[in-house]
Formats: structure tokens, sequence, C-alpha cells
């Protein structure tokens, strides 16, 4: 059994393809959480309570923050403060993004 801090990208790619949604947990400690976030088509996802970055992992598009539009690509990073609205807008097929949630409801 692997331990529970340490997640290999297979076995990443293995728990998001297994998925019913476009993301799968990899880690999870405390108020902090790791996801592999991978959207199709259309980036449907509501506010989240706890603060979050991304890591662009692959792909590039854009990442539209409240009224803020910007482009993005593999290697940026994003930070989104709880409660605000956001989404990945114009995406290539390709896009996979590393996400930590951590902190309490309402962010920090």
């Amino acid at each position: 059994m692997p331990p529970h801090w340490h997640v290999t990208a297979t076995d990443a790619a293995s728990r998001l393809s297994m998925a019913d949604k476009p993301f799968a947990e990899l880690l999870r400690h405390g108020s902090m959480s790791v996801e592999l976030f991978a959207p199709q088509g259309v980036d449907n996802q509501q506010p989240h309570e706890q603060d979050e970055l991304y890591h662009v992992i692959s792909g590039h598009g854009f990442f539209v923050l409240e009224q803020e539009r910007v482009t993005i690509a593999a290697g940026d990073v994003l930070f989104v403060r709880a409660g605000s609205e956001h989404r990945f807008e114009d995406f290539s097929d390709d896009l996979l993004v590393l996400v930590v949630f951590w902190g309490p409801k309402g962010g920090e």
C-alpha cells in the first residue's frame, strides 16, 4: 500500500480516469486536500468554501476570476480566495490542473 503522503503521476492519472467527474482527490490531511482536475468542454465549477491554488500541468486557455480574464498555460499558478467566482474558459482538450484546497471555510 502506498504511503498517504505520496502519489505518483501514474496513480493520479488512474484515479482521474476512474472518477465519474472531472476531478479526483489525490491527498488529504487536516483542512488540506489535493485534487487533479481535467475539465472537458465546459468548466461548470462553483465557488468553493476554502482558498485554493491551481497549478496548470498541461494545456492552455483562459482563466476567469471574478471580472478578470487571463491567458493560462502549463506551469502557471493561480490563487483563488474562498467564495470567488472562477472558471477555465476556451481551454485545450489536454488541460490538466493540480488543485490544492486548504484552510477554514470562508478562507484565511
